[in-house]
């Protein structure tokens, strides 16, 4: 895993704005998101009436998807489906990429959850707006009394830093503890165990809990 002290940055100039840039995570994501795309043609290109093992995985996999968001958003399911079949599989991949010798999780930096906690915030509010309209949207947080507004503003910021920091939280612990454990044993014992709990249990759980969060967020607000 590398010094997790260690953030290697670069920094640009964009209109007088100076940007810190983490390169790992920039090229980590990327690589991600090219995985994805290459995965997909392969899945489209051996899409046959009497389907294969690739096939039969990512009909699986569109199944599970489907039905969750269906019984979360009902109605509303097929305009979020891709949304949320992209997420898991965009954060489940993040999540695990770590396992890769010379790789690291893109998660394990904050900005890229808190970035997805907070398309999943405007997404929420955007959807609410569509739902209610401006004036019943504007409404709801006046209740149950007009001197509870502001309170009811920073709830919903507070979902922002909740849903990003307990990924991020995650994430990070789960390095961590892998790097702290192997420099005590050598990673001679027990840190492919690790790596197998830490990398594929916890990154799949906490894949599924962002996911799952973001599209019940987009059910409450547009009811």
């Amino acid at each position: 895993m590398g010094d997790i002290t260690h953030v290697p940055t670069f920094v640009v100039e964009l209109f007088g704005i100076t940007l810190t840039v983490n390169y790992l995570t920039v090229f980590n994501t990327w690589a991600i998101m090219a995985t994805l795309i290459v995965l997909a043609f392969i899945v489209r290109g051996r899409i046959k009436e009497t389907p294969g093992p690739v096939q039969r995985v990512a009909e699986l996999y569109i199944s599970a998807m489907d039905n969750l968001t269906r019984e979360t958003l009902e109605t509303t399911s097929r305009a979020y489906f891709p949304l949320v079949a992209t997420m898991f599989a965009f954060l489940l991949l993040c999540n695990w990429w770590g396992i890769i010798p010379g790789f690291e999780e893109p998660t394990k930096d904050l900005n890229t959850p808190l970035s997805l906690g907070l398309m999943g915030f405007f997404l929420t509010h955007t959807a609410s707006i569509r739902a209610k309209g401006i004036g019943l949207y504007l409404k709801e947080y006046t209740h149950p009394f007009f001197i509870m507004a502001p309170l009811n503003v920073v709830g919903e910021l507070a979902k922002v830093v909740s849903i990003s920091f307990r990924l991020f939280g995650n994430i990070m612990g789960g390095a961590i503890i892998i790097t702290v454990v192997s420099w005590m044993v050598y990673s001679v014992a027990l840190p492919p165990f690790l790596y197998a709990f830490f990398g594929m249990f916890v990154g799949t759980v906490q894949a599924f809990v962002f996911t799952m969060l973001t599209i019940t967020y987009i059910a409450v607000a547009t009811k």
